[in-house]
């Protein structure tokens, strides 16, 4: 069997067909409540909206957008209220493995198509396969339970050490001598990592592989190391609640879901340390550099963990769409296309802010997902 970058099992194209019927059964879920959530203002924009613009998009992927694409969705749909999308967020493989086999129009994921998948995906896109562009930057907070600390100090080696179980107690010099000013408990860490495959895991061990190599010696993965005896919980919210309720717990989740009952580390980029916000975030991943050997509008990322400018934040996920260069059909391309640039538009960015707390996209990247979006074609 196949296996993909996190370590789990790479679906086939036949689970696209799967993934396009539970994306049917969904659809109902996605579309219920009221026909304007947001209100009296929604309903008003709806009813003076575009409505030459017509028909379904669907997409399957990303839980980690999923926030941000039912915010996009509603603000798409009072645009063009003839226009629906529909998404189900079945996770990052399983978008990526429905677009290679015909199952979606396009594919939320927090990985992009590497070399293997971009072959595969022909079939279905046609020979220039599929391109990715950056929609989502979500901050990945290490956030810890230590009651009236808001706030820590910490690089790359001793976050690794914390993790791997060779820093044990609150108190150890590596985390004293970096937070001087703070009285810190003599108690034990509690590591708390994700049970299931996912991003965050994937991105965070990639940080702590790049910039701790000497300590981090497993290959970044989207499995935490079944080798360290770590707390486990499923998903954001899982690690996020186990640490909540344990003193002395530490976790790495989406910042959007760390609530202010939990503090934060401030990490040692050069010789400064980073707060988590948008804003640092956003700094980190508009200096990445586009993976090597890809398309003129591929914006696959190489995200620099170890940045050299000022106030970047390297511990962070970007997410992507990924669309077909072309399409067979003109109205699934005039789709693809409104509420792709709507998506990277400064408004569709900053209501995922607004909502989800995500970074929006720094200019440069949202001049080339522009160009991007203008590139895809009909075949």
């Amino acid at each position: 069997m196949k296996m993909s970058r996190t370590g789990a099992p790479r679906k086939t194209a036949s689970y696209a067909k799967i993934g396009a019927l539970a994306l049917a059964a969904g659809m109902a879920l996605t579309g219920c409540g009221s026909d304007y959530p947001l209100g009296e203002e929604q309903r008003r924009a709806a009813e003076q909206g575009d409505t030459s613009l017509s028909g379904i998009l669907t997409g399957i992927g990303s839980s980690a957008q999923n926030a941000a694409m039912q915010t996009w969705r509603t603000g798409f749909e009072s645009k063009y209220p003839n226009a629906n999308v529909q998404y189900l967020s079945a996770g990052s493989g399983a978008g990526r493995s429905a677009l290679a086999g015909g199952g979606t129009d396009f594919a939320g994921s927090d990985a992009y198509l590497d070399e293997e998948e971009q072959t595969e995906v022909t079939d279905t896109c046609g020979p220039g396969g599929a391109i990715n562009i950056p929609v989502y930057i979500s901050p990945i907070s290490v956030a810890f339970n230590l009651p009236g600390i808001r706030e820590l100090n910490l690089d790359a080696p001793t976050i690794a050490k914390i993790f791997r179980h060779e820093i044990t107690r609150w108190n150890d010099p590596a985390i004293a001598n970096q937070n001087p000013d703070v009285s810190l408990p003599d108690g034990v860490i509690t590591p708390v990592a994700r049970a299931d495959d996912s991003g965050t895991t994937e991105n965070f061990t990639d940080y702590l592989e790049a910039a701790a190599p000497e300590v981090w010696t497993d290959e970044h993965d989207g499995g935490w190391p079944n080798s360290l005896p770590s707390e486990r919980a499923q998903g954001n919210n899982g690690v996020v609640t186990v640490t909540n309720q344990t003193e002395g717990a530490i976790t790495y989740a989406d910042d959007s879901l760390v609530g202010e009952s939990l503090g934060k580390a401030r990490v040692k980029v050069g010789d400064e340390y980073v707060p988590v916000t948008a804003e640092t975030a956003a700094t980190a991943v508009g200096v990445s550099s586009r993976v090597e050997g890809t398309g003129e509008h591929d914006i696959a990322l190489e995200i620099d963990r170890t940045p050299d400018v000022p106030g970047a934040y390297p511990v962070v996920l970007a997410s992507y769409h990924v669309f077909c260069t072309s399409y067979s059909d003109p109205q699934t391309l005039e789709l693809i296309k409104t509420f792709g640039h709507y998506v990277v538009s400064p408004e569709g960015q900053q209501l995922a802010g607004d909502s989800v707390k995500s970074a929006p996209l720094p200019e440069n990247l949202t001049r080339e997902a522009q160009e991007a979006l203008d590139s895809i074609t009909l075949r």
